[in-house]
């Protein structure tokens, strides 16, 4: 069984955030949250203020104010439990290099439950099959224009 990592590339400050250092396991302002509303059934939150209350002791307790990103704002991505040549992981979103120097990204298809690499000439292969031998360049979020250079 593969482990469950997510990251989350989040627009307005043009980050990468990783599952296993969000709030509060991490030095995060960020955190990963279980919600129908998302694609994947998981959101990304983030705090900027926080909320002064009392608590049933008469002590002060600061507890974060959360905001709700939208897919759109801070799309979730998935490990999917495979690591590439030199021992990096493969994550959906990566832009890849595979043996033969053909550029692809990861993509998860719902209707196949699977992971697969997506050439931009349409060429589509089971991740097991390109992913191991390949290597990272990038991301379709941080660098988008890898994959347009590609075509």
């Amino acid at each position: 069984m593969r482990e469950r990592k997510y990251r989350a590339f989040v627009k307005q400050c043009n980050k990468m955030i990783y599952s296993e250092n969000s709030y509060p396991k991490g030095n995060s302002d960020y955190r990963f949250v279980a919600s129908e509303d998302h694609k994947k059934g998981l959101g990304v939150e983030y705090f900027t203020s926080r909320t002064e209350y009392v608590n049933q002791y008469g002590g002060v307790v600061l507890l974060p104010d959360w905001r709700v990103f939208t897919d759109e704002e801070a799309p979730v991505t998935e490990y999917t439990g495979l690591k590439d040549k030199n021992g990096r992981e493969i994550w959906e979103g990566d832009i890849r290099k595979d043996s033969l120097g053909r550029i692809f990204k990861v993509v998860f298809y719902d209707d196949l439950a699977a992971f697969y690499g997506e050439h931009p000439g349409g060429l589509i292969q089971s991740l097991a099959d390109c992913g191991p031998d390949s290597e990272y360049l990038g991301t379709v979020y941080e660098n988008p224009d890898l994959l347009e250079a590609a075509e």
